[in-house]
């Protein structure tokens, strides 16, 4: 799959970027958050536990409905860090978080849930050169957020509120605002697809997929039944 993250920084302290020449918004130690960073870390936890829980696939009927209204939500947070002016923490270097929490099993488990409808395509960067769609998969980019998340909430429960928040702005402009974009665009295709009974097109040539012996077709096909079955059509 091709790498979607970009300006992604390494494990350990990091150094944070020299802030713009206007008023940031600012937390100090131990100092209470204020009711957006309550909103914010609200709809930050809430995406992450209802993830979780609709990777374990007790209604594997209501997946790609509740996937879509997740993100849907997340990405509301995302514009909201996204418009206010940039989160400045106190402390030049960002404190240790941990350890990152290991995604692999969610990864795992999203992508037997979502197994015929995995793979989408994206053209990255729509203000870039013309270039040939990519190939991603919806668990790869679910489970990278909720560990992007995860690291901000880290921060948050711990009282450093000024840092979570930067954290999440930083990762919502350089990375999960985007895929969450993407992401969002193919939950709302497969339903734009069975809704207005659109054949699901072929993958592109040279995609990057798995080669699990169905045809395009047959994926098409289970692909369709599965958001029929959802959405409680008939096929």
């Amino acid at each position: 799959m091709s790498d979607r993250t970009i300006n992604q920084q390494p494990h350990g302290p990091k150094l944070h970027p020299e802030p713009e020449a206007h008023a940031p918004h600012t937390h100090g130690h131990g100092s209470e958050p204020d009711d957006f960073a309550v909103q914010i870390a609200d709809s930050v936890e809430s995406f992450v536990l209802a993830v979780t829980e609709v990777a374990k696939g007790d209604e594997p009927g209501s997946a790609v409905s509740l996937l879509l209204l997740e993100v849907s939500q997340l990405l509301l947070a995302g514009g909201r860090l996204g418009a206010i002016e940039d989160v400045v923490p106190e402390d030049r270097f960002e404190p240790d978080a941990g350890p990152e929490p290991d995604g692999e099993q969610l990864r795992e488990r999203l992508a037997e849930l979502l197994a015929p409808i995995d793979v989408y395509h994206e053209v990255f960067d729509p203000y870039g050169p013309p270039e040939k769609p990519n190939a991603f998969r919806i668990s790869d980019d679910l489970a990278g957020v909720v560990s992007e998340l995860q690291h901000g909430l880290t921060h948050y429960r711990e009282g450093r509120v000024s840092e979570a928040l930067w954290w999440w702005q930083f990762s919502y402009l350089s990375n999960w605002g985007t895929t969450c974009s993407a992401v969002l665009r193919a939950l709302q295709s497969l339903i734009a697809h069975v809704r207005l009974d659109s054949p699901m097109g072929a993958a592109a040539d040279g995609a990057d997929i798995d080669d699990d012996g169905l045809t395009d077709e047959q994926l098409e096909q289970q692909a369709g039944d599965l958001m029929a079955a959802e959405l409680g059509l008939g096929r």
